[in-house]
C-alpha cells in the first residue's frame, strides 16, 4: 500500500531472518507454543487437563486467525485475552484451560525474551561474517605501510591491516558482549500478576515443589537454563536496556568502521564497492561517493539513540509493573534489532568488496616518510662523525623550509635534497635514500596482526564458522 506509511527498516534494509523474528506470526505463534508449554505442564503435575486438549492445541500453533483477533480486541480492547479467544475458537475442546492461572506477561514477557534470544543469535552470526572477512583482509594486506593518522595528521607508519585491526577489536568487544547477553537471558517464566506465583500456589494447592516444576518444564521447552530469580509482573525491564546497549556498542564500532572508510575513500586509498551502473551523483557524474558507508553510520546513530529508550524505561517503572513501558518497547526494541540486522548486511557487502589502491597509499607514505626518516638520517650522519646538536637544527630548519613548499607552494617535498646538499650531514643522497624503505618504520605490524588473528578472532569466531563466506543482499 503506496498511501501508507512503512518503516524503511523493514522496506529497504533489514533481513527477511529479523524481520520475521519480530513479525506478528513469529509473536503470536509463540503465544501459542506458551499456553501449550503451561498446558503441557500443568497436566504433567496433576490438574485435570487432558492430552486432547493439547494435541488440539498444538495442532493450531500457527493458523493464526487474524481478523477474528483483531475484531476482538476492538471489542474487549486487550490483544492478550483476544488471542486467548481466537486460540479457543480454532481449539474449541482446550478452550477452558487455555492461559489457565496465568497473567498477559507470561506470554508478552516471554515472548520478548525469546526474541531477543533469536534477535542476538542472528546478530552474532552476521558479526563473526564481519569478522572473518576482515581477518581475511587484515592477512592480506599485514605488511602494506600506509600512513598511520593522529588527530587526522600524518604519523608513524603503520599498516593496511594493523588498521583492519582496530576495527576488528572492537567488533570482537561487542561479539563478546552478545554472548554474554546470550548466556544471560532467563525466561520470565510463570510468575502471576504480582510476581509471587499466588495464582499457581492456588491452583496446585499450596505445592511450592509443584509451582516451581512447572516454570522449569516451561524453561527447558524453550531452551532456557532457567527464569528469573524474581519479577514483579514483568522481567526487570534493565534486561531490555542492556540489550539495547549491547546493539549500541556494534553500531559504535560499525561507526568508527564506517567513518574511517569514508575519509580513506577521500584519501583515494581504499573504497567501498561501486557497481558497474551505480550513479554516484545525480549532477555530478563522476562522482563515487561512499554511500554505504554514509548509510551504516546513519543507521548507527539511529541506533545509539534509540538505546536510551529503554534505559528510561527501566528508570520510571513503578512498584510490581505499570504499563507506559508496552508502548515505548513495541517500537525500540524490534527497530534497535532491525537497524543492527541492517548495519552488519550493509558491512558484509561492504568489506568483502573493499578496493585498495597500493600505488597510492605508496605516494602519500613517500611524501611524509622524509619527514618521519630524519631521526634515522640524523643519527646516521653522527655516526659518520657529525655533531648531533647541529645536525638536529639544521634538520629542523630544513624539515620547515621543506614543509613550506610544500603547503604553501604546491610542490614536492624537496627535504632529502636539501639534507643530500648540505655538507654538515657528509652523506650522498643514495645513502640517504637507503633511510627511505617504508617497510622499516612498521614496527610489529605484521606480527601484531598474525598474533591477533591467531589468538583472538580465530579462536572467537571458530564456533560460528557456518557463517563465514555469508552472502547478503542490500536491496536498495
Amino acid at each position: 500500500m503506496n498511501n501508507v506509511y512503512e518503516s524503511p527498516l523493514a522496506s529497504r534494509y533489514a533481513s527477511k531472518e529479523m524481520l520475521y523474528t519480530f513479525s506478528p506470526d513469529m509473536k503470536f505463534s509463540t503465544w501459542r507454543r506458551l499456553w501449550v508449554s503451561l498446558a503441557k505442564a500443568e497436566m504433567a503435575l496433576g490438574l485435570p487437563i487432558t492430552q486432547e486438549q493439547v494435541d488440539e492445541m498444538q495442532e493450531h500453533i500457527t493458523d493464526i486467525d487474524y481478523g477474528v483477533a483483531r475484531a476482538r480486541e476492538k471489542d474487549v480492547r486487550h490483544d492478550v485475552m483476544a488471542h486467548v479467544y481466537t486460540f479457543g475458537k480454532a481449539a474449541p475442546k482446550a478452550a477452558g484451560i487455555i492461559h489457565l492461572g496465568a497473567t498477559s506477561a507470561y506470554v508478552g514477557d516471554n515472548t520478548d525474551i525469546i526474541q531477543i534470544r533469536e534477535g542476538l543469535l542472528l546478530v552474532r552470526k552476521k558479526l563473526a561474517a564481519v569478522l572473518d572477512q576482515l581477518a581475511q583482509f587484515a592477512e592480506a594486506h599485514k605488511a602494506q605501510p600506509t600512513l598511520g593518522f593522529t588527530h587526522f595528521q600524518p604519523a608513524q607508519l603503520t599498516t593496511v591491516g594493523k588498521r583492519a585491526t582496530l576495527w576488528m577489536n572492537e567488533l570482537l568487544m561487542d561479539l563478546s558482549e552478545v554472548e554474554f547477553r546470550i548466556d544471560s537471558l532467563r525466561m520470565l517464566g510463570s510468575k502471576g500478576t504480582t510476581g509471587t506465583q499466588a495464582s499457581f500456589m492456588e491452583l496446585f494447592d499450596g505445592d511450592e515443589g509443584k509451582v516451581k516444576e512447572l516454570e522449569a518444564r516451561i524453561a527447558a521447552d524453550f531452551g532456557f537454563a532457567g527464569v528469573v530469580p524474581v519479577s514483579g509482573q514483568t522481567y526487570s525491564r534493565k534486561i531490555d536496556a542492556q540489550t539495547l546497549a549491547t546493539l549500541s556498542g556494534i553500531a559504535q564500532s560499525a561507526s568508527k568502521f564506517a567513518t574511517d572508510l569514508r575519509l580513506l575513500q577521500h584519501l583515494k586509498e581504499v573504497e567501498e564497492p561501486f557497481e558497474k551502473h551505480q550513479i554516484g551523483s545525480s549532477a555530478m557524474p563522476y562522482k563515487r561517493n561512499p554511500m554505504r558507508s554514509e548509510r551504516i553510520c546513519a543507521l548507527a546513530r539511529y541506533v545509539i539513540c534509540d538505546s536510551l529508550n529503554p534505559a528510561f524505561t527501566s528508570a520510571t517503572q513503578w512498584f510490581e509493573r505499570t504499563l507506559d513501558d508496552s508502548a515505548n518497547k513495541r517500537i525500540s526494541v524490534p527497530e534497535a534489532f532491525l537497524a543492527v540486522d541492517a548495519i552488519l548486511n550493509i558491512m558484509i557487502n561492504v568489506v568483502s568488496g573493499l578496493v585498495v589502491y597500493p600505488k597510492v597509499i605508496a605516494a602519500h607514505v613517500m611524501n611524509e616518510l622524509p619527514f618521519m626518516a630524519t631521526e634515522n638520517i640524523m643519527m646516521d650522519a653522527v655516526k659518520r662523525g657529525g655533531d648531533r646538536q647541529e645536525l638536529h637544527e639544521r634538520i629542523r630548519e630544513h624539515s620547515m623550509a621543506a614543509g613550506k613548499r610544500v603547503k604553501e607552494d604546491g610542490l614536492d617535498n624537496d627535504l632529502i635534497d636539501r639534507i643530500a646538499a648540505d655538507p654538515l650531514f657528509g652523506m650522498t643522497r643514495e645513502q640517504i635514500v637507503e633511510h627511505l624503505d617504508p617497510k622499516a618504520y612498521i614496527g610489529r605490524c605484521p606480527s601484531q596482526v598474525d598474533e591477533f588473528l591467531r589468538e583472538c578472532v580465530r579462536p572467537a569466531i571458530t564456533p560460528y564458522l557456518d557463517a563465514a563466506g555469508m552472502q547478503v543482499e542490500i536491496s536498495l
